[in-house]
């Protein structure tokens, strides 16, 4: 069986598969199986869930989990909607346009089985305004789709009707936030709604929703049509499958490769990426985009799953690794990240609204030589402000992590700015 499922059909050098080599090549077969063999959808939820996938925007919740909260039964609401969120915004992470660009025929299996399974009856993918190759092989594959029987109406002749939709959204960071996502696609101001009620339950239009991550949605149907034991099999780990972990900063080969779940970090950046540039070495590493804590060398042998990062004081985000160089400030690499994080904003509550553009200006002094010895209480202070319980949404919170773990690792760095009046690493 294969052992790379995400990318077995992606060749970058050609257009991506049309629906006919996609057919050729075993795809679909997920849907074959879900609308025929699985009269209980159910079934499909329980598979799922024990298959060990986890959400791969970031969270890394159970997927079959999530997908149980959705209301069943002739009472429920309808109409029930499943959206992909293809709006991939977090720095340092392009592993979703990998997958939109070069198999979009298997997002949009995934898709299908995954709306069965939750009995939703219209989908949309909500896709980052700049990926315009994705918009157009996506339309393609949908037009595609269509024609063959495997949306619209009575798909497969089952009875089970599916509309896709393909939406093209503004472009703003906290859409990465799934009900700012789901205000922007009802044509509102993107701002996170107060939860409960969760979008499982009441989302899109007020009907129970699904919100789920492109590469994500991309598994499901490989867990359909080769089982649970399988895909635990692919893994190194508790979790399920393989992962796309990426690579970006001054190594030899950046990149995204797909990989065993819980491969270890040394393996991703040495054996994948080609270890760091010559006359260069490692400082540190955001271990999943940029609202990470940073983790240093010491941590290079631990294996890259959401449980491991985790208790090193990290989060596994989105697999795709930043990496800090000894030869790059610390403290220009924060600011600029907290620079995005203030611009992204979507100003909805006091702690991130006011607490990212003064971590800004506290940065910027402290880079500029003009900062003070109680700066650095300053930042770790708004660190707590900033934290987990104290806003809205997860933005802060995550905006808050590159600063709070550079002021536990490169704190000697900081000091040096605040002594020599000047950043050290400039001219």
């Amino acid at each position: 069986m294969i052992d790379r499922p995400l990318t077995k059909n992606i060749d970058l050098s050609r257009e991506p598969f049309s629906i006919k080599e996609y057919e050729a090549a075993g795809g679909y077969q997920g849907v074959h199986k879900a609308l025929k063999e699985f009269t209980d959808p159910k079934s499909i939820v329980d598979l799922v869930k024990n298959a060990g996938l986890k959400g791969r925007g970031g969270a890394g919740f159970s997927t079959g989990l999530k997908w149980s909260f959705v209301p069943m039964g002739p009472d429920a609401p309808r109409p029930r909607y499943l959206v992909c969120n293809g709006d991939e915004m977090e720095p340092g992470t392009f592993k979703d346009r990998l997958l939109l660009e070069g198999d979009p025929h298997s997002l949009i299996e995934g898709m299908i089985c995954t709306a069965y399974a939750i009995q939703a009856e219209v989908a949309y993918i909500f896709l980052r305004w700049g990926y315009t190759l994705a918009e157009q092989r996506l339309s393609k594959a949908i037009a595609e789709a269509y024609q063959a029987g495997y949306l619209g109406k009575s798909i497969l002749g089952t009875g089970f009707n599916l509309d896709l939709h393909l939406h093209i959204s503004a472009g703003r960071y906290i859409c990465g936030e799934e009900t700012a996502l789901l205000n922007s696609l009802e044509g509102k101001r993107a701002n996170p709604r107060t939860k409960p009620p969760f979008p499982q339950v009441s989302g899109l239009f007020g009907k129970p929703t699904i919100v789920q991550n492109v590469e994500t949605l991309c598994n499901v149907h490989h867990i359909l049509v080769h089982g649970v034991d399988w895909y635990k099999g692919l893994s190194r780990c508790e979790d399920g499958g393989t992962k796309l972990y990426g690579v970006s900063g001054k190594v030899k080969k950046p990149g995204v490769w797909e990989l065993p779940m819980g491969v270890t970090v040394r393996e991703i950046l040495e054996d994948h990426a080609g270890g760091m540039r010559d006359g260069l070495k490692l400082k540190g590493f955001l271990p999943g985009g940029a609202s990470t804590d940073f983790l240093v060398e010491e941590h290079l042998d631990l294996k890259m799953d959401y449980a491991t990062i985790g208790k090193a004081g990290s989060r596994m985000g989105t697999g795709t690794m930043i990496i800090l160089d000894d030869q790059t400030c610390p403290v220009g690499m924060v600011l600029n990240l907290t620079r995005f994080f203030a611009q992204e904003s979507c100003g909805w509550c006091t702690p991130c609204r006011d607490g990212l553009p003064w971590s800004v200006k506290l940065l910027e002094a402290i880079e500029k030589g003009e900062g003070k010895p109680e700066d650095l209480d300053r930042l770790a202070a708004q660190c707590r402000f900033m934290g987990p319980g104290n806003t809205f949404c997860a933005l802060a919170p995550g905006a808050a992590e590159p600063i709070q773990s550079s002021l536990k690792y490169f704190k000697e760095d900081f000091e040096r700015h605040l002594a020599e009046k000047r950043c050290p690493w400039r001219s």
